[in-house]
């Protein structure tokens, strides 16, 4: 056995299809072929779409694949009070602040505005909460308006410096997360967001090689600060290509991708789908 731990992390929101299946492998095929260790997370840090039932399907989905993993599955559901500790960290050192923003209101400063920064996924939240003094903050918090806790980017790249990280197909990359602005890290009734919870995750595992698809490359600019900000060390990273349909989209839960389940029910046996998924045995 060697060092290196990759990990598969879904979010059971909906059924595994083969993009789901071609990203389970690759960190799958990774660790076995490296001497490591790969490990299951479930992602399920939102009550209103996880549900157990898809939980449960896509556990028995990857077993029928013919994956493996390495130790008990984590569930983030089950951890929210780490979340809320390194939530804690980083309000101490004045690198977060409450936001107060509905995505209606964001809409109408970006208008008023009439142009705003953009980010690889669009318009970038453009700081209306940012410079609030406290007493406001703690007032409109106090009456129970809803609220997200958002970093600030600006400020906590002040603290750091100039970071890098390694992708393994890239090379060395210099840092930029002003390139997803002020990123949401928890919620009124969340303890963590996505940044948040899979940045600490990656570290509290023992994750050495993140392999996810490239479409998160940006997000990663975001983690290397986050790592930075709450002393942990960075893995290496590989963002692979994404399985993409006849019309050239990537496939996704949402467009209703054919799931890995349909397939089953289809007759296809795992070894064409593994084929299909881009990992012929």
């Amino acid at each position: 056995m060697t060092d290196l731990v990759t990990r598969f992390a879904p979010s059971p929101t909906g059924h595994l299809h083969l993009g789901h299946a071609h990203s389970a492998l690759f960190g799958w095929t990774a660790a076995r072929r490296g001497g490591g260790r790969f490990l299951l997370r479930i992602e399920d840090i939102d009550p209103n779409r996880c549900r157990p039932e898809f939980e449960r399907d896509l556990i028995e989905d990857l077993a029928w694949l013919g994956l493996s993993w390495d130790g008990p599955v984590r569930r983030q559901s089950d951890h929210l009070d780490e979340y809320r500790v390194a939530l804690a960290r980083l309000r101490d050192a004045g690198v977060v602040y409450p936001c107060f923003c509905t995505r209606k209101d964001i809409a109408a400063e970006i208008a008023r505005a009439g142009a705003a920064p953009h980010g690889p996924d669009g318009p970038l939240y453009p700081g209306t909460c940012r410079h609030l003094p406290e007493a406001i903050r703690a007032a409109r918090i106090a009456a129970g308006e809803g609220w997200a806790m958002r970093l600030d980017v600006a400020e906590a790249m002040r603290r750091t410096g100039p970071l890098r990280w390694h992708d393994r197909a890239k090379g060395w990359q210099a840092a930029t997360p002003e390139q997803l602005g002020d990123v949401v890290l928890a919620r009124k009734d969340t303890p963590t967001s996505y940044h948040l919870s899979v940045t600490l995750d990656d570290h509290l595992q023992g994750v050495t090689l993140v392999t996810r698809g490239e479409d998160l490359f940006f997000a990663t600019h975001t983690h290397r600060l986050l790592q930075e900000l709450l002393g942990l060390e960075p893995p290496d990273y590989h963002h692979h290509g994404l399985l993409r349909n006849a019309a050239g989209e990537r496939l996704a839960k949402r467009d209703r991708a054919q799931s890995l389940r349909s397939l089953r029910a289809e007759g296809v046996e795992p070894q064409a789908v593994r084929a299909l998924a881009g990992f012929p045995d």
